[in-house]
């Protein structure tokens, strides 16, 4: 067990295992945990503190944890390895030779250049391959063999934006839990008050001084983090409404067949923004509806002319060749050219190959006849 000289040292430990992924790696860099714990904790840390407290979690088991990259991942491994008792001098050696392998050349192993390996070590072709087989006992996904392979993982998905239908009257907010109201913790401005008043009337001193501009530097991080998460979500508020206004019809009955034609770039003209811009908003956001919870990039579709000259949206296509399709003789499923006929009575003026492709779309197989 890891024992703890204060309750500081705990904290870290926690934030650096719960920042641990579920192949066992550390994705994030000592200066995004301090950062962390500044903002979720309160707490101030250095990154030298950090680093020091995960050297100890990365001797716990399985050996591996807690490194942030393969190369660290396979050092670790072979260190420990190297620790172990009443290990021959053969088993040492090899030991050794892979661990300086990783540590000095290991571009040249994982691109598997064993000729200039042997060379720029200087060893034989046995004494090489004992080392890469040292190496290749170790796990690169340290954690993969203490998670349960047959568990799902459940993914939730909370959504971005809620509509609410008030009396035929349409109502968009981002969802609070996504968008918290965020602040500036008083504490730091009254410490910085503190600072500047035990300095009046005199020059402070080194550390007074160093102690202001950290205050003062993460205060303006702070604002700065707050004024980009705010224009982030007048972006993504803007983004929604325009969708929600221009899909006003179906967002009322939840009928598919309402779905107009629309594209990034009708978007993009009607809010000012850029295509790419609407289109991150469009492939990662969620809207919950009284008809469900869906991705905002659901509504988006390309047009296809009738018969009468209207444009309607291929989403309302596909959903009337479902329809078709769900209502077929099984023993006889319709082929493309007749789906492409029923479609053509019915106003639309479709080709065979179209039909096809929606069809492959929405994973519906060929006809068999």
């Amino acid at each position: 067990l890891l024992e703890f000289a204060n309750e500081k040292e705990e904290r870290i430990a926690r934030q650096i295992v719960g920042s641990i992924d579920d192949d066992g790696y550390l994705r994030r860099e000592p200066r995004a945990i301090v950062d962390d714990l500044m903002l979720s904790q309160n707490l101030l840390v250095t990154p030298e503190e950090v680093e020091s407290m995960l050297k100890k979690i990365q001797k716990f088991d399985p050996p591996g944890v807690g490194a942030r990259n393969l190369q660290e991942c396979l050092r670790i491994q072979l260190e420990m390895r190297l620790r172990r008792e009443n290990l021959s001098p053969q088993e040492k050696e090899a030991l050794q030779l892979a661990l300086r392998i990783i540590n000095q050349h290991f571009e040249e192993f994982t691109k598997k250049h064993y000729q200039k390996l042997q060379r720029q070590l200087g060893v034989t072709e046995d004494a090489l391959k004992e080392a890469v087989d040292e190496i290749l006992k170790c796990n690169p996904k340290p954690a993969s063999g203490h998670s349960n392979p047959h568990s799902r993982n459940t993914h939730y998905i909370v959504p971005d934006f809620i509509i609410v239908n008030r009396d035929g009257e349409l109502e968009l907010t981002l969802n609070a839990r996504n968008a918290p109201d965020l602040r500036i913790n008083d504490h730091y401005r009254e410490m910085l008050k503190a600072y500047k008043e035990n300095t009046k009337g005199r020059r402070a001193d080194k550390k007074e001084k160093e102690a202001i501009l950290f205050i003062k530097q993460k205060i303006d991080s702070a604002k700065w983090f707050i004024d980009a998460i705010r224009q982030r979500q007048q972006t993504m508020y803007k983004t929604m409404y325009t969708i929600m206004k221009y899909q006003y019809e179906y967002f009322l009955t939840g009928d598919q067949k309402k779905l107009k034609p629309m594209i990034l770039k009708d978007i993009a003209d009607l809010t000012g923004l850029d295509i790419s811009t609407v289109s991150r908003v469009a492939n990662s956001k969620f809207v919950q509806t009284e008809f469900g919870t869906m991705r905002l990039k659901d509504f988006f579709s390309e047009s296809l002319q009738t018969q009468d000259g209207e444009e309607v949206s291929t989403l309302e296509v596909k959903k009337i060749l479902t329809e078709i399709i769900e209502n077929e003789d099984k023993r006889k499923p319709l082929s493309d050219e007749k789906l492409k006929n029923i479609l053509r009575e019915k106003g639309y003026n479709i080709a065979r190959r179209t039909v096809a492709k929606y069809r492959e779309q929405l994973g519906i197989p060929v006809a068999r006849l």
